[in-house]
């Protein structure tokens, strides 16, 4: 009797060693219930003639194509070894052509299979010969099959394929048998969703809908399987955060109110400017949460400028005033540097308790960075047990084992995406009672992906400038086409320094010989460099390497910017070095500061008027709109210049046009998630969650998310340990093994 496989069996007993090893390695694949999530990526036709055009966009590619054979040519040529035989066969989908070569023994077979006028499905990498796509020894599959009854002949010509993510080792066809071997398994596949909320929603059951996925009869039943398999991962997610934002809300915590009278009011009392109503609104929900008896979990997403770190200012002196301690966690020492400077100039002598001159209201602000010196570190690490500093500023220093606090009441964390969940919670770990926490990024979020990545935390949006700042005008420097533009760019950046104003000049590398693409050594490895110089070749063929500060800054001040103070900042520097230029450049000592994206975030020098970024089609949509907002945060208005040799009509130019046209940083984030691969989006952070989305896609999906998570927090409220839904429990705990629930929790 053939073996069926069980559910969680792993591969090995059913497919054979060789193949299960393959779908290991390749494609992440160790059991049948594995394989069975392992949902084709689109569906061919037999009747059809799959299109070529797309495959110029796929050089080095492994791709998989239905089509039909042309003409095949076996010749003979003449090598360094004697002679040897060539097979050049052309395939064609009535529009497009493609050709495949075969060489030596290897022409054999396919000269006797693949005659004209016969269909197959060929798989391999694309490559380029000569100027022409060409697929060498790809391996294929035929399709012919004479039939002599018609309706059999007809079956066959309809039925759709399944065309699956492949690898080269193991190509779309041969996955396709290895689903076949498990597929009976799918009978035996527990349904995660109640029955009732499958009725109402009149889902398939999950068994039919793996069976119509794999091989579906028609399109219809493709549509059935998909709307089934969205609704699981998205339902099933939810449940995961609504679980999480259900126990949050069982954990004691202790409330921190202002005193009346105390060091908030002291602090708004000298601000310089009225608060803008959204901040006012977001303020009153922090404050709100703050004074409950359980933990307060909020995302606070603000658009580029809109005064975060003066809400999240006032929420720790809120939490001095009870008597306890905050603490703001920076991804970067010159943003931790940034944030202690900033926060200690809007307190003034408030942040000088204890000390001569100081308020006798204040607190004590200290910053704690790897680089600082040991008497200094030494006194903060003193300051922060006693209780003598209400506030602490620091990078990844402040979760090291001998940092003790007298009492932590609330976690800061500044730009989170940039931080494990462990580093998270060593902090938080670090108070009596779980500590306030409120997370702040500037880079905005669309409402879906917020309720996936960030589901088990309430959101606060700040979308609206504070009074006096300016509008940043954004605009395109094509510097191939017209060279002279960019000789306007420095001119315009001069006119300003003599206005008595200071300009950035970003840079996508740093040019010190490490970063070379060439070397692959550096910021992202050899693998990064690769990467890099793949999607630049994919956009724009051969490439010059990327510009470099240490390049750039020598042009300028040997040339366009002559007898201008010019300085360089990036991440390889001597942090003393970093903080001086950044103290100098903040003082308006430096005119003008040519650096990595290590200013991206953070970074607030009012007097900074222009934004010059070199080979901008480089950054990414939303770091873009990240960097601009340096530039017009004091009263004058801002100007950032994207300066590209791309050419117009590529979708690098589409991306920067995009960016030019709205200063709207959630309108962008949505482009940005359209153009991307959905995992870059949702970051290596969330991996153990992009892992489970297979079929979700997060912009197009949003009504499916938005109800999802209407039903899995009433399930939840109702039933929190799920005991009467043993399906979805069973599938709760397959998506949340040990560190896939670790990623999941953002607590």
């Amino acid at each position: 009797m053939e073996h069926v496989p069980a559910l969680d069996e792993d591969l090995k007993k059913t497919l054979g060693p060789a193949t299960a090893k393959v779908l290991a390695e390749q494609l992440g694949l160790h059991t049948a219930l594995d394989l069975l999530h392992h949902y084709p990526r689109r569906y061919a036709e037999r009747g059809e003639l799959t299109s070529l055009d797309d495959l110029a966009d796929q050089i080095d590619e492994h791709v998989t194509v239905v089509a039909q054979v042309a003409d095949a040519r076996l010749l003979t040529y003449q090598g360094s070894r004697g002679g040897g035989k060539r097979l050049e066969v052309t395939i064609t989908d009535g529009n497009g052509r493609l050709q495949l070569v075969f060489f030596g023994s290897g022409v054999h077979k396919p000269h006797k299979e693949l005659l004209p006028g016969s269909r197959a499905m060929f798989a391999g990498k694309v490559g380029m010969f000569n100027h022409k796509l060409q697929l060498a020894h790809p391996a294929y599959e035929p399709l012919g099959a004479d039939a002599s009854d018609r309706d059999a002949a007809t079956a066959f010509a309809n039925q759709l394929i399944p065309i699956y993510p492949a690898c080269a080792k193991l190509e779309s066809w041969k996955i396709a048998k290895c689903v076949d071997a498990v597929l009976p398994t799918a009978q035996e596949v527990v349904d995660p969703l109640p029955a009732a909320l499958r009725e109402d929603r009149a889902l398939v059951p999950l068994t039919e809908a793996l069976l119509k996925i794999h091989r579906p009869a028609t399109k219809a039943d493709i549509e059935d399987a998909r709307s089934r398999l969205k609704w699981d991962e998205a339902f099933v997610l939810q449940v995961a955060l609504a679980r999480r934002r259900h126990a949050d809300s069982q954990l004691p915590a202790v409330p921190r109110r202002p005193t009346p009278g105390g060091l908030l009011e002291s602090f708004d009392a000298k601000l310089p400017f009225t608060l803008t109503d959204g901040q006012r609104t977001v303020s009153g929900e922090i404050f709100d949460d703050l004074a409950t008896d359980h933990p307060m979990h909020r995302l606070l997403q603000g658009e580029v400028g809109s005064g975060k770190t003066l809400v999240a200012l006032r929420a720790m002196l809120a939490v001095v005033d009870s008597g306890g301690q905050a603490a703001m966690l920076a991804p970067t020492e010159v943003l931790a540097q940034q944030h202690h400077r900033s926060v200690t100039e809007m307190m003034g002598e408030l942040a000088e308790g204890g000390m001569l001159g100081g308020s006798d209201r204040g607190t004590k602000v200290v910053l704690l960075t790897g680089s600082m010196g040991m008497p200094a570190r030494r006194q903060a690490l003193l300051d922060l047990i006693t209780g003598e500093a209400g506030i602490v500023i620091g990078t990844h220093a402040l979760i090291e084992d001998k940092v003790q606090f007298h009492d932590l009441g609330l976690v800061v964390v500044d730009e989170q995406h940039r931080f494990g969940v462990e580093q998270r919670d060593a902090l938080r770990s670090k108070g009596k009672q779980p500590p306030h926490l409120l997370v702040m990024t500037a880079t905005p979020i669309p409402r879906t992906v917020a309720m996936t990545v960030f589901g088990d935390l309430e959101t606060s949006v700040l979308d609206q400038l504070p009074a006096g700042r300016s509008p940043i005008a954004t605009h395109v420097v094509p510097a191939r086409d017209k060279p002279h533009f960019l000789a306007r760019t420095w001119e315009r950046i001069r006119e300003e320094v003599e206005n008595g104003h200071q300009a950035y000049v970003v840079c996508p590398r740093i040019g010190d010989g490490e970063d070379d693409p060439k070397n692959g050594k550096g910021g992202k490895g050899a693998k990064g460099a690769k990467d890099a110089k793949k999607k630049a070749a994919e956009e724009d063929g051969d490439r010059r390497p990327p510009l470099a500060v240490l390049d750039i800054a020598e042009q300028l001040t040997r040339g366009p910017l002559a007898g201008i103070s010019v300085e360089v900042l990036h991440g390889r520097m001597d942090p003393a070095d970093k903080d001086d230029v950044m103290r100098r450049f903040t003082a308006g000592e430096v005119k003008v500061l040519v650096a990595t994206t290590v200013i991206e975030v953070g970074v607030n020098v009012p007097n900074s008027t222009v934004m010059v970024i070199m080979d901008a089609d480089r950054f990414g949509v939303s770091q873009l709109h990240q960097l601009r907002g340096r530039v017009g945060r004091g009263s004058a208005p801002g100007l950032c210049l994207l300066v590209s040799e791309m050419h117009e009509a590529s979708p690098a130019r589409a991306r920067l046009a995009a960016v030019a046209a709205t200063l709207d940083g959630f309108e962008l984030s949505r482009i940005d998630l359209e153009q991307r691969r959905e995992g870059d989006v949702l970051g290596q952070a969330q991996s153990g969650v992009r892992s489970s989305l297979r079929m979700l896609a997060v912009i197009e999906d949003e009504e499916v998310i938005t109800q999802a998570r209407e039903e899995a927090t009433r399930v939840v409220a109702a039933d929190p340990e799920l005991a009467d839904l043993p399906g979805l429990r069973t599938a709760l705990e397959a998506l949340l093994d040990t560190e896939r629930e670790q990623y999941l929790e953002k607590g």
